[in-house]
């Protein structure tokens, strides 16, 4: 089954990564599901993402982010003579995990513990785009400051130095 998001984005303006994020989730198709991994929400604009990787040390590990995707990487290690392993049930493979950030999205931390991965996302938004309050002006609200500027007595020059 197919989408066509075109039409959805003709009378949009600005939204190509929206469009871009949107037909990349229609056209995959295989998932991986290893290492299994949790995403939650801290906060306001925080974010955990928490990652199974039982037999990964912190140097197996690998985190980048590029063009707004986070990825995780993670390459095994020289394995430790343990001797005859006569059953394996941990996977120790290599992985990559691809994650798509939103706009002014940052990873603030990672830290592991008990072979969980953590990563620590925070969304920050720029000052110029958080909501603003704009004063609506009438005609008599412009007269009354003008006439409340008249009447205010008139302020002393800073003597010149």
């Amino acid at each position: 089954m197919s989408y066509d998001f075109a039409p959805l984005f003709r009378t949009a303006i600005g939204f190509d990564r929206l469009a871009q994020v949107m037909d990349t989730a229609a056209r995959s198709t295989a998932t991986p599901s290893y290492p299994p991994y949790d995403i939650t929400k801290t906060g306001n604009d925080s974010y955990a993402l928490t990652m199974a990787v039982a037999g990964f040390g912190p140097d197996d590990i690998e985190l980048v982010v590029q063009d707004n995707t986070l990825v995780v990487s993670g390459r095994v290690s020289e394995p430790q003579n343990e001797g005859e392993i006569l059953h394996r049930g941990i996977a120790r493979r290599a992985f990559e995990r691809h994650f798509a950030l939103a706009d002014h999205v940052e990873v603030t931390g990672a830290d592991m513990n008990n072979g969980l991965l953590r990563i620590s996302v925070r969304q920050i938004v720029p000052e110029a785009l958080k909501p603003r309050r704009i004063p609506v002006k009438s005609e008599a609200s412009a007269q009354q400051h003008a006439v409340a500027q008249t009447m205010s007595p008139p302020q002393p020059a800073a003597a010149a130095a």
